[in-house]
Protein backbone atom coordinates (compact mmCIF):
# COMPACT_ATOMS: atom_id res chain seq x y z
CA UNK A 1 0.00 0.00 0.00
CA UNK A 2 1.02 3.73 -0.09
CA UNK A 3 4.03 5.02 1.62
CA UNK A 4 3.87 6.96 4.63
CA UNK A 5 5.57 10.07 3.50
CA UNK A 6 2.31 10.42 1.17
CA UNK A 7 -0.06 9.67 4.19
CA UNK A 8 1.74 12.32 5.59
CA UNK A 9 1.06 14.64 2.42
CA UNK A 10 -2.46 14.09 2.21
CA UNK A 11 -3.24 14.26 5.40
CA UNK A 12 -2.04 18.42 5.58
CA UNK A 13 -3.37 18.60 1.74
CA UNK A 14 -6.28 16.88 1.73
CA UNK A 15 -8.51 20.28 2.63
CA UNK A 16 -6.83 22.33 0.17
CA UNK A 17 -6.55 19.79 -2.69
CA UNK A 18 -10.58 19.44 -2.36
CA UNK A 19 -11.53 23.28 -2.13
CA UNK A 20 -9.33 23.88 -5.41
CA UNK A 21 -11.18 21.38 -7.07
CA UNK A 22 -14.41 23.06 -5.57
CA UNK A 23 -13.10 26.40 -6.70
CA UNK A 24 -12.46 25.10 -10.24
CA UNK A 25 -15.65 23.38 -10.60
CA UNK A 26 -17.57 26.21 -9.45
CA UNK A 27 -15.73 28.46 -12.45
CA UNK A 28 -15.22 26.89 -15.51
CA UNK A 29 -13.94 28.06 -18.55
CA UNK A 30 -14.44 26.59 -22.23
CA UNK A 31 -11.53 25.76 -24.52
CA UNK A 32 -9.03 28.11 -24.95
CA UNK A 33 -10.47 30.56 -22.81
CA UNK A 34 -9.20 29.02 -19.11
CA UNK A 35 -6.76 32.12 -18.07
CA UNK A 36 -7.82 32.11 -14.36
CA UNK A 37 -7.15 28.34 -13.91
CA UNK A 38 -4.05 28.72 -15.36
CA UNK A 39 -3.47 31.47 -12.98
CA UNK A 40 -4.97 29.60 -10.09
CA UNK A 41 -2.33 26.65 -11.06
CA UNK A 42 1.14 28.70 -11.73
CA UNK A 43 0.37 30.79 -8.16
CA UNK A 44 -0.11 27.93 -6.31
CA UNK A 45 3.32 26.42 -7.84
CA UNK A 46 5.21 29.43 -7.20
CA UNK A 47 3.70 29.75 -3.57
CA UNK A 48 5.81 25.61 -3.61
CA UNK A 49 8.82 27.73 -4.65
CA UNK A 50 8.38 26.38 -8.38
CA UNK A 51 8.26 27.92 -11.99
CA UNK A 52 5.81 27.14 -14.20
CA UNK A 53 6.17 28.25 -17.66
CA UNK A 54 2.77 29.26 -19.41
CA UNK A 55 2.42 28.42 -23.23
CA UNK A 56 2.38 31.77 -25.20
CA UNK A 57 -1.53 31.70 -25.63
CA UNK A 58 -2.05 32.32 -22.33
CA UNK A 59 -4.22 29.60 -21.36
CA UNK A 60 -2.08 25.79 -20.29
CA UNK A 61 1.53 25.83 -18.93
CA UNK A 62 4.45 23.20 -17.40
CA UNK A 63 6.44 22.86 -14.63
CA UNK A 64 9.23 20.89 -14.11
CA UNK A 65 10.36 19.63 -10.06
CA UNK A 66 13.38 18.01 -9.08
CA UNK A 67 17.15 18.75 -9.04
CA UNK A 68 18.59 16.60 -11.81
CA UNK A 69 18.86 18.55 -14.81
CA UNK A 70 20.43 16.11 -17.08
CA UNK A 71 18.51 13.28 -15.47
CA UNK A 72 15.35 11.04 -16.85
CA UNK A 73 12.04 13.57 -17.22
CA UNK A 74 8.99 11.77 -16.42
CA UNK A 75 5.60 13.87 -17.17
CA UNK A 76 2.37 14.61 -15.33
CA UNK A 77 -0.80 15.42 -17.39
CA UNK A 78 -3.80 16.85 -16.90
CA UNK A 79 -6.50 18.91 -18.80
CA UNK A 80 -7.82 22.29 -18.16
CA UNK A 81 -11.19 23.12 -19.96
CA UNK A 82 -14.28 22.23 -19.10
CA UNK A 83 -17.65 21.91 -21.31
CA UNK A 84 -20.36 23.63 -23.39
CA UNK A 85 -22.95 22.74 -21.27
CA UNK A 86 -25.13 23.15 -17.77
CA UNK A 87 -24.32 22.28 -14.71
CA UNK A 88 -28.02 20.58 -13.76
CA UNK A 89 -25.76 18.72 -10.69
CA UNK A 90 -27.34 19.74 -6.92
CA UNK A 91 -24.13 20.42 -4.84
CA UNK A 92 -23.26 23.32 -3.71
CA UNK A 93 -20.45 24.04 -5.31
CA UNK A 94 -21.85 23.74 -9.01
CA UNK A 95 -21.37 26.36 -12.03
CA UNK A 96 -21.92 29.37 -11.15
CA UNK A 97 -21.74 30.31 -15.17
CA UNK A 98 -24.54 28.84 -17.13
CA UNK A 99 -23.65 27.01 -20.35
CA UNK A 100 -20.38 26.03 -19.11
CA UNK A 101 -19.37 22.83 -16.65
CA UNK A 102 -16.70 20.39 -15.87
CA UNK A 103 -18.78 17.49 -16.33
CA UNK A 104 -15.90 15.26 -17.66
CA UNK A 105 -13.87 15.65 -14.42
CA UNK A 106 -10.93 18.15 -15.86
CA UNK A 107 -11.42 19.73 -12.74
CA UNK A 108 -10.22 16.66 -10.94
CA UNK A 109 -7.30 15.88 -13.09
CA UNK A 110 -6.18 19.22 -12.59
CA UNK A 111 -6.36 19.08 -9.05
CA UNK A 112 -4.76 15.49 -9.23
CA UNK A 113 -1.71 16.52 -11.01
CA UNK A 114 -1.11 19.46 -8.65
CA UNK A 115 -1.47 17.21 -5.87
CA UNK A 116 0.89 14.72 -6.99
CA UNK A 117 3.35 17.55 -8.09
CA UNK A 118 3.16 19.42 -4.75
CA UNK A 119 3.71 15.99 -3.02
CA UNK A 120 6.85 15.32 -5.44
CA UNK A 121 8.14 18.37 -5.44
CA UNK A 122 9.25 17.60 -1.42
CA UNK A 123 10.00 14.23 -2.31
CA UNK A 124 12.18 14.03 -5.20
CA UNK A 125 15.72 13.62 -4.98
CA UNK A 126 16.80 12.91 -8.57
CA UNK A 127 15.85 12.80 -12.22
CA UNK A 128 13.17 15.03 -13.10
CA UNK A 129 8.63 15.26 -13.09
CA UNK A 130 7.07 17.72 -15.46
CA UNK A 131 3.54 18.71 -14.55
CA UNK A 132 1.55 19.36 -17.68
CA UNK A 133 -1.83 21.26 -17.62
CA UNK A 134 -2.75 21.01 -21.21
CA UNK A 135 -5.85 23.79 -22.53
CA UNK A 136 -8.44 23.22 -24.80
CA UNK A 137 -8.18 19.25 -24.70
CA UNK A 138 -12.33 18.85 -25.70
CA UNK A 139 -11.50 21.67 -28.82
CA UNK A 140 -9.92 19.68 -32.54
CA UNK A 141 -7.71 19.27 -32.68
CA UNK A 142 -6.68 19.27 -29.10
CA UNK A 143 -4.54 21.40 -27.00
CA UNK A 144 -1.58 18.89 -26.52
CA UNK A 145 -0.71 20.17 -30.20
CA UNK A 146 -0.04 23.30 -28.49
CA UNK A 147 1.87 22.20 -25.67
CA UNK A 148 4.07 19.48 -28.11
CA UNK A 149 4.71 22.48 -30.17
CA UNK A 150 6.00 25.15 -27.34
CA UNK A 151 8.20 22.60 -26.29
CA UNK A 152 6.47 20.90 -23.47
CA UNK A 153 7.11 17.36 -24.74
CA UNK A 154 11.23 18.05 -25.20
CA UNK A 155 13.02 15.54 -23.16
CA UNK A 156 10.20 13.58 -21.80
CA UNK A 157 11.41 10.12 -21.21
CA UNK A 158 7.60 8.89 -20.48
CA UNK A 159 4.05 10.47 -19.72
CA UNK A 160 1.08 8.87 -17.71
CA UNK A 161 -2.13 10.64 -16.87
CA UNK A 162 -5.49 9.76 -15.66
CA UNK A 163 -9.14 10.22 -16.76
CA UNK A 164 -12.19 10.67 -14.49
CA UNK A 165 -14.38 7.20 -14.97
CA UNK A 166 -17.90 7.41 -13.28
CA UNK A 167 -18.39 3.90 -14.17
CA UNK A 168 -16.06 2.81 -11.91
CA UNK A 169 -15.50 2.80 -8.17
CA UNK A 170 -13.93 5.17 -6.35
CA UNK A 171 -10.62 3.57 -4.89
CA UNK A 172 -10.16 1.52 -8.14
CA UNK A 173 -7.80 2.19 -10.92
CA UNK A 174 -8.62 0.67 -14.30
CA UNK A 175 -5.52 0.17 -17.40
CA UNK A 176 -5.06 -1.25 -20.44
CA UNK A 177 -2.24 -1.61 -22.71
CA UNK A 178 -2.56 -0.79 -26.64
CA UNK A 179 -5.53 0.50 -27.65
CA UNK A 180 -7.40 2.88 -25.15
CA UNK A 181 -9.59 5.25 -27.01
CA UNK A 182 -10.66 6.14 -30.58
CA UNK A 183 -9.68 8.31 -32.99
CA UNK A 184 -12.17 10.99 -33.32
CA UNK A 185 -13.18 12.86 -36.23
CA UNK A 186 -15.83 14.98 -37.73
CA UNK A 187 -17.59 14.81 -40.32
CA UNK A 188 -19.81 16.99 -42.71
CA UNK A 189 -21.63 16.04 -46.03
CA UNK A 190 -23.67 18.62 -47.63
CA UNK A 191 -26.16 16.68 -50.66
CA UNK A 192 -27.33 18.48 -53.43
CA UNK A 193 -30.36 18.07 -56.10
CA UNK A 194 -32.29 19.95 -58.51
CA UNK A 195 -35.37 20.20 -55.82
CA UNK A 196 -38.69 20.31 -57.04
CA UNK A 197 -42.80 19.92 -55.58
CA UNK A 198 -43.48 17.25 -53.79
CA UNK A 199 -46.49 16.12 -56.02
CA UNK A 200 -43.58 15.00 -58.51
CA UNK A 201 -40.88 13.42 -56.39
CA UNK A 202 -40.48 10.52 -59.00
CA UNK A 203 -39.18 13.81 -61.54
CA UNK A 204 -36.29 15.26 -59.39
CA UNK A 205 -33.94 14.23 -56.84
CA UNK A 206 -35.75 13.81 -53.32
CA UNK A 207 -33.14 14.57 -51.45
CA UNK A 208 -34.92 13.84 -47.90
CA UNK A 209 -35.53 10.37 -48.95
CA UNK A 210 -31.63 10.63 -49.98
CA UNK A 211 -30.36 12.23 -46.68
CA UNK A 212 -32.54 10.01 -44.46
CA UNK A 213 -30.79 6.60 -46.52
CA UNK A 214 -27.57 8.20 -46.08
CA UNK A 215 -28.23 8.64 -41.94
CA UNK A 216 -29.57 5.07 -42.08
CA UNK A 217 -27.09 3.03 -44.43
CA UNK A 218 -23.95 5.01 -44.99
CA UNK A 219 -22.94 3.59 -41.72
CA UNK A 220 -23.27 0.06 -42.72
CA UNK A 221 -21.65 0.13 -45.76
CA UNK A 222 -18.88 2.52 -44.66
CA UNK A 223 -18.06 -0.54 -42.12
CA UNK A 224 -18.44 -3.05 -45.11
CA UNK A 225 -16.06 -1.15 -47.62
CA UNK A 226 -12.98 -0.63 -44.42
CA UNK A 227 -13.35 -4.84 -44.00
CA UNK A 228 -14.01 -3.74 -40.34
CA UNK A 229 -16.45 -3.09 -37.93
CA UNK A 230 -13.68 -0.84 -35.73
CA UNK A 231 -14.78 1.98 -37.92
CA UNK A 232 -18.27 3.54 -36.13
CA UNK A 233 -19.81 6.44 -38.35
CA UNK A 234 -22.65 8.29 -36.03
CA UNK A 235 -24.51 11.19 -37.34
CA UNK A 236 -25.51 13.79 -34.82
CA UNK A 237 -27.35 16.25 -37.27
CA UNK A 238 -29.73 16.79 -40.11
CA UNK A 239 -31.14 19.49 -41.75
CA UNK A 240 -32.90 19.50 -45.11
CA UNK A 241 -36.22 21.37 -46.43
CA UNK A 242 -38.68 24.10 -44.86
CA UNK A 243 -41.79 23.67 -46.47
CA UNK A 244 -43.97 20.86 -46.61
CA UNK A 245 -44.52 20.78 -50.02
CA UNK A 246 -41.22 21.18 -51.84
CA UNK A 247 -38.41 19.19 -52.21
CA UNK A 248 -35.50 20.84 -50.88
CA UNK A 249 -32.32 21.60 -53.05
CA UNK A 250 -29.82 20.98 -50.11
CA UNK A 251 -29.33 18.71 -47.28
CA UNK A 252 -27.01 18.38 -44.74
CA UNK A 253 -25.67 15.50 -42.35
CA UNK A 254 -22.65 15.75 -39.55
CA UNK A 255 -21.57 13.36 -37.36
CA UNK A 256 -18.59 11.77 -36.01
CA UNK A 257 -16.11 9.07 -37.69
CA UNK A 258 -14.38 7.07 -35.12
CA UNK A 259 -11.93 4.21 -34.83
CA UNK A 260 -9.29 2.79 -32.01
CA UNK A 261 -7.16 1.23 -35.57
CA UNK A 262 -4.71 4.08 -36.10
CA UNK A 263 -4.13 2.03 -39.79
CA UNK A 264 -8.10 2.70 -40.54
CA UNK A 265 -7.67 6.24 -39.25
CA UNK A 266 -5.12 7.24 -41.90
CA UNK A 267 -7.69 5.88 -44.38
CA UNK A 268 -10.93 7.13 -42.83
CA UNK A 269 -11.73 9.97 -45.67
CA UNK A 270 -11.22 7.58 -48.65
CA UNK A 271 -13.09 4.60 -47.25
CA UNK A 272 -16.19 7.17 -46.71
CA UNK A 273 -15.77 8.49 -49.92
CA UNK A 274 -15.97 5.22 -51.66
CA UNK A 275 -18.79 4.17 -49.50
CA UNK A 276 -20.92 7.70 -50.45
CA UNK A 277 -20.45 7.01 -54.11
CA UNK A 278 -21.13 3.32 -53.79
CA UNK A 279 -24.52 4.47 -51.90
CA UNK A 280 -25.36 7.93 -53.62
CA UNK A 281 -24.12 6.93 -57.14
CA UNK A 282 -27.60 5.21 -58.20
CA UNK A 283 -29.47 8.47 -56.61
CA UNK A 284 -28.24 11.14 -58.65
CA UNK A 285 -28.02 13.17 -55.54
CA UNK A 286 -24.04 15.26 -55.82
CA UNK A 287 -22.24 15.26 -52.71
CA UNK A 288 -19.19 17.21 -50.89
CA UNK A 289 -17.52 15.47 -47.74
CA UNK A 290 -15.87 17.40 -45.51
CA UNK A 291 -13.75 15.67 -43.19
CA UNK A 292 -11.97 17.22 -40.31
CA UNK A 293 -9.49 15.37 -38.36
CA UNK A 294 -9.73 15.17 -34.67
CA UNK A 295 -7.10 12.82 -32.48
CA UNK A 296 -5.62 9.89 -32.95
CA UNK A 297 -6.58 6.81 -31.30
CA UNK A 298 -4.98 6.50 -27.26
CA UNK A 299 -2.69 3.70 -27.64
CA UNK A 300 -1.03 3.14 -24.45
CA UNK A 301 2.62 1.62 -24.50
CA UNK A 302 3.06 -1.93 -22.76
CA UNK A 303 5.51 -1.43 -20.80
CA UNK A 304 4.64 1.74 -19.43
CA UNK A 305 1.33 0.50 -18.91
CA UNK A 306 2.84 -1.96 -16.71
CA UNK A 307 4.58 0.41 -14.95
CA UNK A 308 1.57 2.24 -13.85
CA UNK A 309 -0.40 -0.81 -12.54
CA UNK A 310 2.66 -2.00 -10.40
CA UNK A 311 2.81 1.54 -9.22
CA UNK A 312 -1.01 1.89 -8.55
CA UNK A 313 -0.74 -1.50 -7.15
CA UNK A 314 1.83 -0.48 -4.21
CA UNK A 315 -0.63 2.64 -3.92
CA UNK A 316 -4.37 1.63 -3.33
CA UNK A 317 -3.76 -2.25 -3.24
CA UNK A 318 -3.68 -4.60 -5.90
CA UNK A 319 -6.85 -6.15 -5.91
CA UNK A 320 -8.14 -2.37 -6.76
CA UNK A 321 -6.11 -2.53 -10.27
CA UNK A 322 -8.14 -3.67 -13.31
CA UNK A 323 -8.23 -3.50 -16.97
CA UNK A 324 -10.14 -0.56 -18.53
CA UNK A 325 -12.39 -1.73 -21.20
CA UNK A 326 -11.92 0.12 -24.92
CA UNK A 327 -14.04 2.96 -25.63
CA UNK A 328 -14.72 5.09 -28.24
CA UNK A 329 -14.57 8.28 -27.18
CA UNK A 330 -11.83 10.41 -28.15
CA UNK A 331 -8.72 11.93 -26.14
CA UNK A 332 -6.16 14.20 -27.00
CA UNK A 333 -3.46 12.35 -24.42
CA UNK A 334 -3.06 10.26 -27.64
CA UNK A 335 -1.08 13.12 -29.42
CA UNK A 336 1.84 12.77 -26.68
CA UNK A 337 1.76 8.65 -26.65
CA UNK A 338 2.28 9.24 -30.90
CA UNK A 339 5.76 10.93 -29.41
CA UNK A 340 6.83 9.30 -26.12
CA UNK A 341 6.25 5.99 -24.32
CA UNK A 342 3.38 6.68 -21.89
CA UNK A 343 0.32 4.82 -20.53
CA UNK A 344 -3.55 6.72 -19.78
CA UNK A 345 -5.46 4.77 -16.84
CA UNK A 346 -9.26 5.13 -15.42
CA UNK A 347 -9.57 6.65 -12.53
CA UNK A 348 -12.93 5.64 -10.58
CA UNK A 349 -14.43 8.19 -9.31
CA UNK A 350 -18.50 6.85 -8.59
CA UNK A 351 -19.31 6.88 -5.23
CA UNK A 352 -20.59 3.60 -4.25
CA UNK A 353 -23.12 4.49 -1.34
CA UNK A 354 -25.27 5.99 -4.43
CA UNK A 355 -26.20 2.71 -5.51
CA UNK A 356 -25.45 0.91 -8.73
CA UNK A 357 -26.62 3.50 -11.26
CA UNK A 358 -24.02 5.25 -12.55
CA UNK A 359 -23.83 8.16 -15.12
CA UNK A 360 -21.73 9.27 -17.89
CA UNK A 361 -19.36 11.35 -19.09
CA UNK A 362 -20.61 15.02 -20.35
CA UNK A 363 -24.45 13.98 -18.27
CA UNK A 364 -25.50 17.22 -17.12
CA UNK A 365 -25.50 15.93 -13.19
CA UNK A 366 -22.17 14.47 -13.87
CA UNK A 367 -20.46 14.41 -9.78
CA UNK A 368 -17.56 12.75 -8.42
CA UNK A 369 -17.24 10.86 -5.12
CA UNK A 370 -13.74 13.41 -4.21
CA UNK A 371 -12.00 10.79 -2.59
CA UNK A 372 -10.91 10.10 -5.90
CA UNK A 373 -8.68 13.28 -5.44
CA UNK A 374 -6.75 11.17 -2.51
CA UNK A 375 -6.62 7.95 -4.91
CA UNK A 376 -4.98 9.84 -7.57
CA UNK A 377 -2.29 11.77 -5.89
CA UNK A 378 -1.18 8.70 -4.78
CA UNK A 379 -1.09 6.45 -8.31
CA UNK A 380 0.65 9.62 -10.15
CA UNK A 381 2.80 10.37 -7.45
CA UNK A 382 4.26 6.41 -7.55
CA UNK A 383 4.49 6.15 -11.02
CA UNK A 384 6.51 8.82 -11.38
CA UNK A 385 8.68 7.62 -8.48
CA UNK A 386 8.58 4.28 -9.97
CA UNK A 387 9.55 5.13 -14.13
CA UNK A 388 12.55 7.61 -12.70
CA UNK A 389 13.50 4.52 -10.91
CA UNK A 390 13.48 2.66 -14.02
CA UNK A 391 14.67 4.95 -16.35
CA UNK A 392 17.78 5.47 -14.12
CA UNK A 393 18.32 1.74 -14.46
CA UNK A 394 18.47 1.65 -18.21
CA UNK A 395 21.51 1.26 -19.73
CA UNK A 396 20.30 3.80 -22.80
CA UNK A 397 17.74 6.01 -21.17
CA UNK A 398 14.05 5.61 -22.62
CA UNK A 399 14.88 3.28 -25.49
CA UNK A 400 13.05 -0.52 -25.29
Amino acid sequence: MSATWLDDFLAGHREELVAFRRHLHAFPELSGEEFETTDLVAQRLRAAGLEPRLLSGGTGLWCDLGPDDDGPLVALRADLDALAMDDESDVPFRSRRAGVAHACGHDVHTTVVLGAGLALARRLRRGRVRLVFEPAEESVPGGAVDVIAEGGLDGVDAIFGLHCDPKLDVGHLNVRPGPLTAASDIIELRLHGPGGHTARPHLTVDLVAVAGTVAAELPGVVRAVAGSDELLLVFGSLHSGEAANVIPSTALLRGSLRTPDRVLWDRAEELVDKALAELLGPTGADWELHHRRGVPPVVNHEHETAVLAAAAARAIGSGNVGTAPRSFGGDSFSWYLERVAGSYGRLGVHDPSLGPDRLDLHASTFTVDERAIDVGVRVLAQTALDALDELFQEPVRGVR
